[in-house]
């Protein structure tokens, strides 16, 4: 078994809304026990409440992009706001870190492609949703991400509910036996 990534289809998990103080660690401590990376989008009023997390990220290999200071959604009439969330955002977590950030996932999808130019960021959206954060059934958020897996997808969990960790560590297993490799989003996009 020399070469590992020989066959590999590539998948990317990601994770929103954190870090959260106690199910964020667990899902590190999982991850890191998998030898998966993953990309996590986190907003900056979390971040700054919970930098040890946000260090152990990076420290773990994870890539750690900016998803607001509160979560907030761009439209029509808050276009500078948004930006001024995105800026004091990547602040807190380049001071965490030492790293700036690339990629942001804007909430509920919405995005200025003008933005990309102006702050040099990425957008990442994604190809699975499967509505973890409003459901507690971790048997359905499982069977929704793996039965519509396939190459190069890029999956949206949140790392702030007991039950997508469970649903997460499920999804992980269960596509590694399919042959899957989890990457962060870069390896997706521009690989």
């Amino acid at each position: 078994m020399g070469q590992i990534n020989e066959g590999q289809k590539k998948i990317a998990l990601t994770f929103d809304d954190g870090p959260h103080p106690y199910y964020t660690e667990q899902l590190l401590d999982g991850l890191k026990e998998r030898e998966v990376r993953v990309t996590f989008f986190v907003t900056g009023e979390h971040a700054s409440l919970h930098p040890d997390v946000i260090a152990r990220m990076k420290e773990d290999g994870h890539v750690i992009g900016n998803h607001t200071y509160s979560h907030m959604q761009l439209n029509s009439g808050n276009r500078e706001k948004f930006k001024d969330e995105l800026v004091k955002t990547n602040k807190v977590i380049e001071a965490i870190t030492g790293e700036e950030v690339i990629y942001v996932r804007p909430p509920y999808g919405s995005w200025d492609k003008k933005l990309e130019e102006e702050l040099n960021m990425f957008p990442v959206l994604w190809t699975i949703d499967p509505l973890d954060w409003c459901s507690d059934n971790v048997d359905g958020i499982t069977r929704k991400v793996v039965s519509k897996a396939k190459e190069n997808d890029i999956i949206l969990m949140h790392d702030y509910y007991p039950t997508t960790i469970t649903a997460a560590f499920r999804i992980i297993d269960n596509l590694k036996e399919q042959g899957y490799e989890f990457v962060t989003v870069e390896e997706i996009l521009f690989d």
